[in-house]
């Protein structure tokens, strides 16, 4: 005789069923015109640039989201996230789970606040090549404690909001779990879009900065640089 609670053990996919799955599912959906965009992990690292492990780095630094991270590395690696696409201040995605249909996911990112933005245009501006770099792709050294210290620029989890069409209860389920390490995988390929995801004009950005440091410049042109050698110091030198 059954019992109301004699319910059956939960079982995990295996990684290769749900690769399985999400290639019915990726198939399906292109059938009907849709062009999805998967998160494609190459190795054992979700993320391979300083930009997208450290995105990744930040995730794990909050105890809040501990108990699913694991199972959502599982599935990133799987091949289950079959579509990420980020907007400004939005990530929407799919990700295959058990069910024959992938599950809906949605994520908001609080935009930079105004303080925070500036003290990048500013940390820019000190030093020009450190815009350099970040236009070119490459992390300049001097700017990563400003993205990852205490007060980083990475959003925490009070900046951090999300909806899974799936029945799991959890704060956060294994499928937003995989969606946020999918966007490691993304800054790898286009670290950019990290400012696109914090409401950032990068365009805006760089125009900005850029004249805040010519403003600068100009601001210092009149005054009289002690590196520069008057007349008389130099008669003195040379006997001139």
């Amino acid at each position: 005789m059954s019992k109301y609670w004699n319910i059956p053990a939960y079982s995990q996919l295996s990684a290769e069923e749900l690769r399985r799955k999400a290639e019915e599912s990726t198939k399906k959906a292109s059938r009907k015109g849709r062009k999805m965009e998967p998160v494609i992990v190459e190795g054992r690292k979700i993320a391979q640039t300083w930009w997208g492990q450290a995105w990744c780095y930040n995730l794990e630094k909050y105890a809040d989201y501990a108990s699913r991270l694991g199972r959502g590395k599982n599935y990133v690696r799987s091949g289950a996230v079959i579509d990420l696409n980020i907007t400004k201040g939005k990530i929407l995605a799919r990700v295959q789970g058990r069910r024959k249909s992938p599950y809906k996911v949605e994520i908001h990112i609080s935009p930079l606040k105004e303080e925070a933005c500036q003290n990048i245009m500013n940390a820019c501006a000190n030093q020009i090549e450190n815009l350099e770099a970040l236009v070119s792709g490459d992390f300049p050294k001097e700017l990563q404690s400003l993205f990852t210290g205490e007060h980083g620029l990475f959003p925490n989890p009070k900046e951090i909001s999300f909806n899974c069409s799936c029945p799991d209860w959890a704060i956060m389920c294994k499928h937003v779990a995989a969606v946020l390490y999918g966007v490691g995988t993304r800054l790898d390929e286009n670290p950019f879009l990290f400012f696109t995801l914090r409401g950032i004009d990068l365009t805006r950005f760089i125009d900005v900065t850029i004249g805040n440091k010519v403003e600068q410049m100009l601001s210092n042109a009149n005054e009289k640089s002690s590196r520069v050698i008057d007349d008389i110091s130099i008669y003195d030198l040379f006997g001139v």
